[in-house]
């Protein structure tokens, strides 16, 4: 009988991609299902769990009907793209590291992550829901981000780019607030501007401006 060769580890912290039910299916199946998740993301993000079904499904241009089939509930189509949006954000580390210096590939993750939090304070309330029902998701996700944000800081440190008495876990307790910080029109540009004060405390040497 063959032997079953073990998967190889993936990204440190990431472990192995995510994966998506969407995998499974037929490819103009699954090329809708990837349009309407895409579309759902700035959805949510800009008008919260409140945002229009119909109207996700017009921007991915397929018919409610559709959007159903693959996501039964409006919890369901959360749950796979707040999976969509962790991914994205490691993905992007990746990417930053392959093409930035490391102190820059940093500031530029960090400016993502607020993003993410974009997004996932306007799933706040079906990942409530998700999390009361002991939804798989965030055991899947757990850990990922941080250990992500590790790697990129260890990285900036060892190259003398940034300080090294600092954790990452701290760089997050800052992050994270900006989750409860209050709504307002402004609050991603101020979000940003957060985390250049954050980088211009954290750099050994001034970033040319």
């Amino acid at each position: 009988m063959a032997v079953k060769k073990k998967a190889k580890p993936g990204r440190a912290g990431a472990a192995a991609k995510l994966r998506l039910p969407s995998d499974d299916l037929r490819a103009d199946a699954r090329r809708n299902r990837d349009k309407l998740v895409e579309a759902a993301g700035p959805a949510f993000a800009e008008h919260g769990t409140n945002a229009s079904l119909e109207e996700i499904a017009r921007r991915a241009g397929v018919g409610i009907g559709t959007l159903y089939r693959h996501f039964p509930t409006r919890e369901h189509l959360v749950e796979v793209v707040y999976g969509r949006e962790v991914e994205q954000l490691i993905d992007a580390a990746d990417e930053l590291q392959k093409r930035e210096a490391p102190d820059v590939a940093l500031e530029q993750w960090m400016l993502r992550f607020v993003g993410y939090i974009a997004a996932k304070r306007g799933m706040s309330e079906s990942l409530k829901v998700l999390y009361a029902s002991n939804s798989a998701l965030f055991a899947r996700v757990s850990g990922a981000v941080p250990k992500t944000m590790q790697r990129l800081v260890d990285a900036a440190a060892e190259a003398g780019l940034i300080r090294k008495d600092i954790q990452s876990s701290d760089l997050l307790q800052v992050l994270f607030g900006l989750y409860s910080a209050p709504d307002s029109p402004d609050w991603r540009e101020r979000s940003r501007r957060l985390v250049g004060l954050l980088m211009d405390g954290l750099r050994t040497v001034p970033k040319k401006r």
